[in-house]
């Protein structure tokens, strides 16, 4: 009898633990959540993110502060996200600079092994503008320009590794033109700039650009994507324009620091799809001058791996 009463109470005792430690681990989350942005507040990826933030807090039942580190590249934010504690409580944008990055520089304190994707939520198209007083009526005329100018012309670049500034790499090579960058931190600066006439061209990404032909101080020569835009039905392609090698699309996602739970991430995942299933998101989109395009963790990862190799191309191309 003693030995059976020492059983039971063993059990007993043993339950209660287990109980008591179920009860100890919070459920995920507990506490608000941070979503680093690499780029600056009020540029495109900013404006979309905080598109998708505030349905998914409603999602998750917790505040999401979008946050932005600005910077190197983005290589500030992908810096800091990757040394984050893996708990739950931040997540970084991703773009295709967690893809060029690490092809074009060396040095870095951060690798595409530091972080774990978790959805992706978007495309954005991008612009090819020049300043309103620019003769250059088509991308045909503007290479022309730039062939018939003594020094090179120069163009606004958002960011080294960003779809734009690669997009214009690849006009240089396929048009066999010179043309040398004028550095910004990010697309918003560009504009006031161009708009006077300081810089020839640049590619800016869609809600920026949107914005900026608002002003009527800059033109649009092509969409730089492989649609039209249904905003701007008479714009034609990047490739309807002559030069299809310069076809770029901009992604968005969130990525995790690496160690993040599968549960978290898992749980993250599908706060995204039902989000962006909704169509407050879908129309908060398309009005930064993007489109809902959410895929699931496992088809991230191979789109990541097939933009990868499209990218590897591309910077081939740029070197030879």
């Amino acid at each position: 009898m003693k030995r059976r009463h020492s059983l039971t109470l063993l059990a007993a005792l043993a339950g209660s633990a287990l109980a008591g430690s179920a009860l100890a681990a919070d459920p995920w989350p507990t506490r608000p959540i941070r979503v680093i942005v690499p780029y600056p507040a009020g540029g495109v990826v900013d404006v979309q993110t905080r598109a998708l933030t505030i349905r998914l807090a409603t999602e998750l039942n917790q505040p999401i502060v979008v946050e932005s580190r600005a910077g190197a590249n983005a290589n500030i934010a992908a810096e800091f996200v990757a040394k984050a504690p893996a708990d739950g409580y931040t997540f970084m944008v991703s773009a295709p600079f967690l893809i060029n990055n690490p092809m074009l520089e060396t040095g870095l304190r951060w690798a595409p092994k530091d972080f774990v994707p978790v959805a992706r939520f978007a495309l954005s198209p991008s612009y090819f503008l020049v300043p309103a007083s620019s003769p250059a009526k088509t991308v045909r005329e503007y290479v022309a320009l730039a062939k018939e100018a003594k020094e090179p012309l120069q163009y606004g670049d958002g960011g080294t590794g960003s779809t734009q500034s690669m997009s214009i790499e690849m006009l240089k090579v396929a048009a066999g033109i010179k043309l040398e960058a004028v550095m910004y931190k990010g697309a918003p600066p560009i504009v006031p700039d161009l708009a006077n006439g300081l810089v020839s061209m640049s590619v800016i990404p869609s809600s920026v650009a949107m914005t900026a032909l608002q002003t009527g101080k800059v033109k649009v020569l092509a969409i730089v994507s492989s649609r039209r835009s249904a905003q701007m039905p008479n714009v034609p392609t990047i490739a309807e324009a002559g030069y299809p090698e310069m076809t770029v699309m901009s992604w968005y996602g969130l990525h995790a620091p690496a160690g993040t739970p599968p549960d978290i991430i898992k749980k993250l995942q599908d706060a995204m799809a039902a989000a962006t299933s909704t169509q407050e998101v879908k129309d908060r989109l398309a009005a930064a001058g993007g489109e809902e395009a959410f895929l699931n963790q496992a088809d991230f990862i191979r789109f990541i791996a097939t933009d990868t190799q499209s990218w590897d191309k591309v910077q081939r191309a740029i070197r030879k």
